[in-house]
This record gives C-alpha cells, sequence and structure tokens, in this order.
C-alpha cells in the first residue's frame, strides 16, 4: 500500500475533510484518508503499486492549490537516519554569498553559487573560486553573520528535535564551512555535522579550503557510513536538500526530498517541497501534530 502524505502551505490549513472527501471520490485507488494535524496535513492511503502516478493523480486533482505531496510505501515510512543540506535547506541563505557581502563580491560569487547548485558548474573548482575571493576576510565576521544574516528554515528545529526524541539520528552534511555548521548545527540540535574547512592564518581567510573537498560524492559516502555503522537498511534513511551536489545523497536515501530544489534536484527527487515549511518531513513519517516536539 502507497501513503500520499499532503501538507500546507506554511502558516495554512488547506487540507479539510470536504478536500479529502473529493479526493477520495476523484482519486483512482483511495482506499481511506486519515489526519494527521488538524486541515494542515493528511495522508491518502492507496492500493496502488506506481507511486509516480498516484502523485500525478493526486497532483492534478488538487487544482494547484499550494500543497505538497510526498508519496512512498507505507509500511517504511518512519525514518532512522536523516541527512540535511545546510545552505537553502535548513538555512534561508547561503553562507559563502554572505561572507563575500564583506568584500563587496556578493552579486558575484552568488551568481556562481547558483551555477553549481545547478549542476551548470562542477562544485569543487566551483567552490575553489569562491573561496580565493574570499582572502582577507576576518574570521570575526562568521559570528556577525550568523546573528545578523542567518535565517533558520521553518519547521527545522521541531524536525530534528521530533525525530531525535523518537530515537532517530541526525546529521547536517554541508558544502559549506565547519565555522557555519558547528553553531548552526548546534542550535538546530543535530547529532553531528560535516563540512569544509576554510584555512585562516592570524585571524584572516588564506583563500584556500582544506583538502579533502566534501561535495556530491562526500554527501552520498556520509549516508551509506552513517547507514552502515547504525546497521540500518536502506528504507530506513531520509535526505533533504536544494542542489545538484545534494543529488547523489537524495537517490540512495529510503526518501530523498527536494527542498525549494532547482528543476533538476525536484525533476530527480522522490518528492519535492515547494510550499510546506520543514515539518512536512515529520508529516511524510507518519508523524501527528501531537507528536512533534515544538520549540
Amino acid at each position: 500500500m502507497l501513503v500520499a502524505t499532503l501538507v500546507s502551505a506554511h502558516g495554512q490549513a488547506l487540507v479539510g475533510e470536504a478536500l479529502l472527501a473529493r479526493l477520495a471520490r476523484t482519486v483512482p485507488g483511495i482506499a481511506r484518508t486519515a489526519a494527521l494535524d488538524g486541515a494542515v496535513a493528511a495522508d491518502l492511503f492507496a492500493e496502488a503499486a506506481d507511486a509516480r502516478k498516484l502523485e500525478a493523480a493526486v497532483r492534478e486533482a488538487l487544482e494547484g492549490a499550494a500543497i505538497d505531496i510526498v508519496v512512498q510505501p507505507a509500511a517504511s515510512r518512519r525514518k532512522a537516519l536523516f541527512l540535511a543540506d545546510m545552505d537553502s535547506t535548513m538555512i534561508g541563505q547561503e553562507c559563502i554569498d554572505e561572507l563575500a557581502a564583506f568584500v563587496g563580491l556578493k552579486e558575484h560569487v552568488a551568481a556562481i553559487t547558483e551555477r553549481a547548485m545547478r549542476g551548470e558548474i562542477e562544485f569543487e573548482p566551483a567552490l575553489r573560486e569562491r573561496v580565493g575571493l574570499l582572502k582577507g576576510v576576518p574570521l570575526s565576521v562568521i559570528g556577525e553573520i550568523i546573528r545578523d544574516r542567518i535565517t533558520l528554515t521553518p519547521g527545522g528545529r521541531e524536525l530534528v528535535r521530533t525525530m531525535r526524541a523518537h530515537g532517530g539520528y541526525t546529521a547536517l552534511v554541508s558544502g559549506g564551512f565547519t565555522v557555519f555548521t558547528g553553531p548552526i548545527s548546534t542550535t538546530i540540535g543535530f547529532d553531528e555535522h560535516r563540512s569544509n574547512t576554510l584555512i585562516a592564518e592570524d585571524g584572516l581567510l588564506t583563500g584556500r579550503v582544506a583538502d579533502p573537498i566534501l561535495g556530491k560524492q562526500a554527501k552520498l559516502d556520509a549516508l551509506i557510513a552513517l547507514r552502515t555503522r547504525l546497521g540500518l537498511a536502506p528504507a530506513q534513511t531520509l535526505a533533504v536538500g536544494d542542489g545538484a551536489n545534494d543529488l547523489a545523497m537524495l537517490g540512495e536515501a529510503g526518501l530523498g526530498l527536494a527542498f525549494r530544489a532547482k528543476p533538476a534536484v525536484a525533476a530527480a527527487a522522490d518528492a519535492r517541497l515547494d510550499h510546506a515549511d520543514l515539518t512536512a518531513l515529520l508529516y511524510a513519517q507518519g508523524y501527528t501534530g501531537s507528536e512533534i516536539v515544538r520549540s
């Protein structure tokens, strides 16, 4: 049996009883419906074998409503390992772009970042190029950037803390930098973080990043290593990201979700989140509103 989880756009309650009743009548194969959190999120259970076909049928029936859909096998929906990208996923910004603002190069660096995240250029050389432009930036600005420029994506703390409260393991796996992932992972509540290391001398960035670069392959390797260490089956893993360097990790996860993602990533992932906040990843696992650890 498949389950199609419907989650309203952030701050809205669009999945009411009337909508669920209409979907049950019009979408072939729907066996039953169940509310997860009032009219914010709900499940449609279907006797169907093709997740893509079911998603397409539900999406058509929703007639453009700002509701996200996650379709997966019902039996394996609850996950024990969660890996997340940081920039533009768990936070609303790209940290390297914010660093570049201090040398007046934010627009230039952001353009390179965008191309790399779309998969138009290779991630590793693009990272080295951008870091090279940061030579001379004082490390002391990191705390200021985190305090004044970085915003947490709604639902992220609830997602991580609820999974941990139910025995899950969580890791922030970023192509960004440890000076950001360290404090941000602590604030959100992750078990661990992995990212790249900026090289500094006398309190100033040298324009270099330590090898090896944590990119697409390293994110995939992290998922496999953590899954193996924890003795989990592939179906017990969950990953979320937005850029081309997340594709391998998303593809290996039992459920790979694209969050506000670049087109190629949204097309390749198991599901995409265009409207909901990150609590959608909890509803997709079958958590109800009363089970979510609010923070």
